[in-house]
């Protein structure tokens, strides 16, 4: 090693994993997750890193699997590659002092007037996971142009060559994935979505990309919460609480959170409490950690999607995994302590992954079995395999070596292999690749659903983003909705008639903007059925009270009958609507379990179900009138002795109860399924309605019974009660939601627009006018703030950018006037 000695020879160093080598690769691998009281911290003493994390772990052990397999396979003849392994638990600091102790000579870190003859052991770089952390390293390290790759790490600041110059990764920048977000909100018309995502280097970037790309494609956010990436427990559980109301209160019943696993886990844990719903897209953080898989109840949260990178198969990974150990001349703290960990309980690391039955294990260090084969996505570690050969190919042009022999020297300076890297072409199990000139692999994503397997959940590609072609191709026979927009009623059931585009129209030179109910291709056939269902509703209603016309005068038989026939299809039609609205809602809700879920949709077809309904109860009254059929009958009056009642009978009460019964069944089942989603709003209308009309029936049965005389007057006045109670409980909040926004509009003076600063994308407007007087995504004092100049706030509340400030200013502009032109 030309007298520089490997920094990890001692017990002492920060190393957890070394072997000998001709040419030294440094891993940056945050084995552990967490570094225990940084907020006291005010000594530079040691760190003390808690929390195992089999993910890195693993690709820590792929890239050392790979750099053996290279090794044995003569790939670099004559040469061996060697590695040292720090781990940074994931603190940016940390991953520093790593570095710099890893780059040390000697014991001691030399400072050259001239960098580029900087040489060390470690001749590049693999890591870090996190983009937070690979960022001040990449920094770092471009002072002295030593090659960092990075497998994992998907931050757009990392393709800045001018600040991360030595930097190089085997995935393309979150610049695309973010893109593939909004393509993928679009493909199934998720126009009102919510964002979570994390105060750091990889979550600011990430949602500022998102904000931008949704609004090209017409995706409006109905909020956008950050969590802190550095908090103390407590502190980031009352953060993650409020994040978890905040998604409950909101209409947006699509999520898309840019966080780590250990802050989705955690958000789930307190949505499950309260058996929250609703459809998650996961950023490429978390997508396919298992942990999160297999996490208790996570089949309550319903449906996750996500992207995820290169994938493939580690050739004989699966049995080095089955067997390890650590070879005699090497080292790997990580390996001892994930066996002390797995078979050895009493050890004081229980843990999720400690083996209860296996703690009676003589020598955990000599045992083995399959667990890491089922809690890790092996898949995913395939882009460590790619790394390390995109490392050794370059070396092995860097060194001149041929099928025998390298001619290089060995102790080149690390800068030399960036160029290479930069320039070079590559094959590996039959695919090509290479690097950008911003370093970046653009190959694309795949498209993953989480499935259901059990009681966990298991990721299944059921599409794909190519970054050549920047369009999302999914795989619908893979996605078991019945319509690939189903999930629209989920989103637009509240804001049916608040649907539209703007337009703008050219009046005296000045521009304005005009609103009509315009609805969009794909959500047509949803629309119209939610639209005629209402009508249908009405009709219902509508009827019902012509059969209140019909007691009034002198009955005849003909009178008599249509007085009882006209009243019970009509209600029964208006009740068989609200039963439709009812089991819409009940689907909803089984979102968390999409198998029965999926059993339940083959019987939502609103106009059988309606057809259906009526039709029976039209077969009642054909019955009734055949069999026992009402008649009139004259009767002396009981209080006028010289007074002839002419009134209606029932027959006998068979056919008059049969009817009313049969109401009744069809309303208590409506009441039964709304009230299975009572933390809904929607579904208070159906609840309190259906009460109503129950209510007034039970009341006047009684008086109807023993009150022959009064019976039409009876019959009437529970007509009107359980006919008005539809009327004030669905219909009359949004007349009068209608009519408060007209006065509102008529008051309001149209200001001038002026046509320079006039945004011209006509199609980007909150779609909901419901929202449009406040936006939920940002506050009003929040944005006072923001256009005032300050972008920033302490961690304990919002953060708001640059982009969503202007995004917010866009879209309250926009419904601003829209709302003016009704």
């Amino acid at each position: 090693m030309l007298g520089l000695r490997v920094r990890c020879d001692d017990t002492a160093s920060l190393c957890g994993a070394y072997a000998h080598g001709d040419i030294i690769l440094g891993i940056l691998g945050s084995v552990h997750s967490t570094v225990n009281d940084l907020e006291t911290r005010i000594r530079p003493d040691k760190y003390t890193c808690t929390d195992f994390d089999l993910i890195p772990f693993v690709e820590s052990l792929a890239v050392i699997h790979t750099i053996e397999t290279i090794n044995d396979s003569g790939f670099l003849p004559g040469i061996r590659l060697g590695y040292q392994m720090c781990d940074p638990c994931a603190y940016g600091t940390k991953a520093l002092q790593c570095v710099e102790h890893m780059l040390s000579i000697n014991d001691s870190f030399p400072v050259l007037a001239d960098n580029s003859n900087f040489t060390s052991s470690v001749k590049v770089f693999f890591g870090e996971r996190y983009s937070e952390l690979s960022i001040p390293v990449a920094k770092f390290l471009s002072l002295y142009m030593i090659p960092q790759i990075s497998c994992t790490s998907s931050s757009p600041t990392l393709s800045d060559k001018s600040r991360c110059a030595s930097f190089v990764r085997v995935i393309p920048s979150d610049v695309y994935q973010t893109k593939a977000l909004a393509k993928l909100m679009r493909h199934f018309n998720w126009d009102w979505v919510g964002v979570v995502s994390l105060d750091d280097d990889y979550g600011k970037p990430a949602l500022e990309n998102f904000l931008l790309d949704s609004k090209e494609e017409h995706v409006c956010v109905a909020f956008q919460e950050v969590l802190p990436n550095y908090l103390g427990f407590k502190d980031t559980q009352q953060r993650i609480k409020l994040v978890a109301d905040i998604i409950r209160n909101s209409s947006a019943q699509v999520v898309l959170l840019i966080l780590r696993a250990e802050q989705v886990e955690m958000l789930f844990q307190e949505l499950i409490k309260t058996n929250t719903t609703r459809i998650w897209i996961a950023s490429d953080a978390w997508s396919t950690t298992r942990f999160v898989m297999k996490m208790k109840d996570i089949n309550k949260v319903g449906e996750i999607f996500g992207f995820t990178f290169l994938t493939g198969t580690i050739p004989g990974f699966e049995d080095y995994l089955k067997n390890l150990t650590v070879k005699q001349g090497e080292r790997n703290d990580f390996i001892r302590e994930y066996k002390q960990m797995r078979f050895n309980c009493n050890h004081g690391q229980q843990s999720e992954h400690t083996s209860p039955f296996a703690c009676s294990v003589p020598d955990p260090q000599a045992a083995n079995d399959d667990y890491l084969l089922h809690a890790v996505d092996l898949t995913e570690t395939y882009s460590q395999r790619v790394a390390v050969y995109a490392i050794a190919n370059a070396i092995k042009k860097l060194l001149k070596c041929s099928d025998s022999a390298c001619s290089g020297d060995t102790d080149f300076m690390p800068w030399q292999l960036v160029e290479i890297l930069h320039e070079m072409n590559f094959t590996l199990d039959n695919q090509m690749f290479s690097f950008d000139k911003f370093g970046d692999f653009k190959n694309g994503y795949d498209f993953i659903r989480w499935k259901m397997s059990g009681d966990e959940r298991v990721p299944e590609v059921v599409g794909k983003f190519l970054i050549k072609n920047g369009e999302i191709e999914v795989y619908s026979n893979k996605i078991p909705w019945t319509n690939t927009t189903i999930n629209l009623l989920v989103t637009h059931v509240q804001k049916v008639f608040g649907l539209f585009q703007g337009r703008r129209s050219v009046k005296n030179g000045i521009f304005g903007f005009w609103s009509g109910l315009q609805l969009i291709p794909l959500e047509k056939h949803i629309i119209k059925d939610i639209l005629v269902t209402s009508c249908l509703m009405k009709f219902g209603l509508m009827v019902s009270f012509g059969g209140v016309i019909l007691f009034l005068g002198s009955p005849n038989i003909h009178i008599c009958r249509a007085q009882q026939i006209v009243y019970g299809l009509g209600f029964t039609l208006c009740v068989s609507c609200i039963l439709v609205k009812a089991l819409h809602i009940f689907l909803e809700l089984m979102s968390s379990n999409p198998a029965k879920q999926r059993k339940l949709r083959k019987f939502d077809k609103p106009f059988v179900i309606i057809g259906i309904l009526t039709a029976i109860q039209a077969l009642i009254c054909i019955f009734w009138m055949i069999f026992d059929p009402v008649n009139v009958e004259e009767t002396q009056s009981k209080t006028q002795l010289l007074t002839m009642n002419r009134l209606c009978t029932q027959g006998s009460m068979y056919g008059f109860g049969a009817m009313h019964v049969y109401i009744a069944l069809l309303a208590v089942l409506s009441f039964g399924l709304a009230f299975k989603g009572k933390d809904n709003d929607k579904t208070d209308p159906i609840v309190f309605s259906m009460l109503i009309h129950l209510f007034a029936w039970l009341c006047f049965i009684p008086i109807f019974i023993t009150q022959y005389e009064s019976r039409p007057i009876v019959q009437i006045s529970g007509i009107m009660v359980s006919n008005y109670g539809v009327i004030f409980c669905h219909f009359a909040p949004k007349w009068f939601k209608i009519l408060s926004e007209k006065s509102e509009t008529k008051k309001a003076v149209k200001p001038p627009v002026d046509p320079q600063t006039d945004d011209s994308d006509s199609g980007v407007v909150c779609r909901s006018l419901r929202e449009t007087v406040s936006i939920p995504s940002i506050s009003q004092s929040q944005f006072s703030i923001a256009e005032s100049g300050t972008s920033n706030w302490d961690t304990s509340s919002l953060h708001v950018s640059e982009v969503s400030v202007a995004s917010f200013r866009h879209c309250r502009q926009r419904s601003w006037r829209s709302r003016r032109s009704l």
